[in-house]
């Protein structure tokens, strides 16, 4: 009876392990200090029994995973001849193999045996000395819950003890004389009693590590075999440890015992509640042995410690990648699968990271909860924030590892990285075309939407983007700030100083897949491409005609308006276009940048340079669709085809006579006003026209540019050519 009593005893030992690992960690705690003393005061020496050596019991399985001991009543009955008021203090025969430990485990007296006390009444001196020697040979010394415990001597006392702690679980009457923690059975005081001395017998035999109890080394020797004999019954899952099991069916049943008494939070999981509890407290008390760093956790330190040590024990199965926690892959991994458990419950929009819902959740709320400590300005998420900062501080962190570009954030970096490879995996569901990164998806949705939600707060003029509305405010504000590093011209956006920069390395990366002509801008490429489609998609809302870029839509509205915009700041005159005005100054500065490859002349604008490029080719590009005859210029063709139409719409408002083009008007006007602008450098005579003026300077050089195609004789002018008849000509 005694080695059955003593087999559930360790039973009920093994069964405690499991379901606190804690305590258990405790246990190895006893071994290196003197002795633990259990006192039994109120125990005559009449129930003092002689010394019993108890055999191994070989049916108990100490690899089982036993619930806490429940003593029934037929277990009780199994002791005829004790009677519960005659039942026997523990009889302890120190063993060779354990030193006495520092613990007194006191055995706290319920009401019945206080009154029992009380009845007894006065006892004599005799009496009183048997008792105190049966309290001095009833110490307990607690020992481990390995083989040696089976040799500790039990008696029916000792069974009546932890009948009663474990049957009554409102009664806790076992004591630790170091602390004062109570506990409701002997083999739960043992446990805790080595908590006290930190001592671990119990090593692996594969890597090493030491354990205080045998139940702990059993279920660490798992995490080497692999082995996980607790399965869920809902969902089957395995797990190494009971514990483990018993907080994961909470998953299944919703249940969260633990409750957060700050906060009223609560949890699945105790571990969970008092990691959440050091964020009320603020304590961190896992500390980074390489950089000094604390944490509320010990997961979060392990996380962190692979930093140091670059260790990435999380690979994907699909692409190989791999991470430093278990959390960053199954992140990762619904990048395969398309996953995004976490939906937002006012637009339904799906996300695979609950960070990333949190943040959209606020641009419902329009909570900017973080804020520079520099400028001000505030952020939605914390991220933000961090890359802001490096506005101010111009870090730059992340570098590309193919041409050295550094940039301030790792978003930056990925889209420039599809640069140099050339990947666009966004794709816009109604055209098709495909980005570099999702912003400017975004942003190009907008085109088929219309949608401009930037507007501007001086004029009112809605964008599209940020990026286009930040741009804008530079031309109220005057702010140039990029600046470019060759010529110091300044620029009010990145994008004006790239294109700009071109002009200076001559790079022109677009090239017209119809003709051949690369451009310097992306947008004057698009443009040119209509030359080759013939769209004209920019209709003026006054007279209907259309045209291939926005830009020319807007210089013609200003023939509708007389709106000039560009002022001169030398001569104060006024130009609807900008490109205007920057040849006009030209004639202030008498600056000529284009120059003539085949005769060195040089033009102040680029378009005479190429008009002028065509006399050495004799390339005529525009011909009549009437005669077929071909001019150099296309402005030149318009005023032959009035000849054929007799078209005449410019009148002279002084004589009423009519012409075919704007320049004669001008011309014949200075016959009424006298006018004569243009002055021969050689002789000072004055001229009502430019063409005027041309033929004049001939008499000075002797130039005669036109030749009779039949005796070759030279004129200086086309009309003395044409109007020459030479004798060939008579003869004929």
């Amino acid at each position: 009876m005694f080695t059955m009593a003593k087999v559930k005893d360790e039973e009920e030992l093994c069964g405690a392990q499991e379901d606190n690992e804690r305590q258990r960690q405790l246990l190895d705690a006893v071994y290196k200090q003197p002795r633990v003393v259990l006192n039994r005061a109120d125990v005559s020496e009449k129930y003092v029994f002689p010394e019993r050596q108890e055999p191994e019991f070989p049916g108990v399985k100490q690899e089982e995973d036993l619930e806490p001991l429940q003593v029934k009543e037929e277990q009780q009955q199994q002791l005829p001849n004790i009677k519960k008021e005659e039942q026997l203090p523990p009889y302890i025969k120190e063993e060779e193999d354990f030193t006495e430990l520092p613990v007194t485990g006191v055995h706290l007296k319920t009401e019945d045996e206080r009154q029992y006390e009380e009845n007894k009444g006065a006892e004599s001196p005799s009496s009183r000395s048997r008792q105190q020697m049966t309290n001095d040979d009833s110490r307990l010394a607690l020992m481990s819950d390995g083989e040696d415990a089976s040799h500790a001597p039990h008696t029916a006392d000792d069974e009546q003890c932890d009948d009663d702690a474990t049957c009554h679980t409102d009664g806790k009457r076992w004591k630790c004389s170091q602390c004062g923690k109570t506990f409701g059975s002997k083999s739960q005081l043992r446990r805790h009693a080595m908590g006290h001395t930190g001592d671990k017998p119990f090593a692996c035999t594969v890597c090493g590590r030491r354990f205080s109890e045998k139940g702990t080394l059993r279920r660490h020797t798992r995490t080497h075999t692999g082995e996980k004999p607790f399965a869920c019954s809902v969902c089957g899952r395995k797990f190494a440890r009971k514990g483990h099991l018993k907080t994961h069916t909470r998953t299944h049943t919703g249940e969260k015992p633990f409750a957060c008494s700050v906060c009223g939070r609560k949890f699945a999981c105790k571990g969970h509640l008092k990691s959440h509890t050091r964020t009320h407290t603020g304590e961190k008390p896992f500390a980074c042995s390489v950089c000094g760093q604390s944490f509320s956790q010990k997961g979060s330190l392990t996380t962190h410690m692979r930093i140091h040590t670059g260790e990435k024990p999380f690979a994907c199965l699909v692409c190989g990648q791999s991470f430093s926690e278990k959390g960053s892959l199954t992140t990762h991994t619904r990048i395969h699968t398309g996953e995004k458990p976490f939906a937002c419950s006012v637009c339904g929009q799906n996300f695979a990271q609950r960070g990333h819902l949190k943040s959209h959740t606020r641009t419902h709320t329009g909570e900017k909860p973080f804020a520079c400590s520099v400028c001000g300005q505030n952020f939605s998420s914390k991220g933000y924030l961090k890359s802001h900062t490096r506005t101010h501080t111009g870090e730059k962190p992340f570098a590309c590892s193919v041409c050295g570009q550094n940039f301030s954030s790792k978003g930056y970096l990925k889209s420039h990285t599809r640069t140099h490879t050339g990947e666009k995996p966004f794709k816009c569901s109604v055209c098709g075309q495909n980005f570099s990164s999702k912003g400017y998806l975004k942003t190009h949705t907008r085109t088929h939407t219309g949608e401009k939600p930037f507007a501007c707060s001086v004029c009112g003029q809605n964008f599209s983007s940020k990026g286009y509305l930040k741009s804008h405010t530079r031309t109220h504000t005057g702010e140039k700030p990029f600046k470019c590093s060759v010529c110091g011209q300044n620029f009010s956006s990145k994008g004006y100083l790239k294109t700009h920069t071109r002009t200076h390395t001559g790079e022109k990366p677009f090239a017209c897949s119809v003709c051949g002509q690369n451009f310097a801008h992306k947008g004057n490429f698009k443009i040119h491409t209509r030359t080759h489609t013939g769209e004209k998609p920019f209709a003026c809302s006054v007279c209907g005609q259309n045209f291939s870029s926005k830009g020319y839509l807007k210089i013609h509205t200003r023939t509708h308006t007389g709106e000039k915009p560009f002022a001169c700041s030398v001569c104060g005159q006024n130009f609807a276009h900008r490109g205007n005005l920057k040849r006009h100054t030209r004639t202030h500065t008498g600056e000529k940048p284009f120059a003539c490859s085949v005769c060195g002349q040089i033009f102040s604008q680029k378009g005479t340079l190429k008009i002028h490029t065509r006399t050495h080719t004799g390339e005529k590009p525009f011909g009549c669709s009437v005669c077929g005859k071909k001019f150099t210029l296309n402005v030149t063709l318009k005023r032959h085809t009035k000849t054929h139409t007799g078209e005449k719409p410019f009148a002279c408002s002084v004589c009423g006579q009519n012409f075919s083009s704007k320049g004669y008007l001008k011309i014949h006007t200075r016959t009424h006003t006298g006018e004569k602008p243009f002055t021969c450098s050689v002789c000072g005579q004055n001229f009502s026209s430019k063409g005027y003026l041309k033929i004049h300077t001939r008499t000075h050089t002797g130039e005669k540019p036109f030749a009779c195609s039949v005796c070759g004789q030279r004129f200086p002018t086309k009309g003395n050519a044409e109007s020459h008849k030479c004798a060939g000509e008579k003869s004929s």
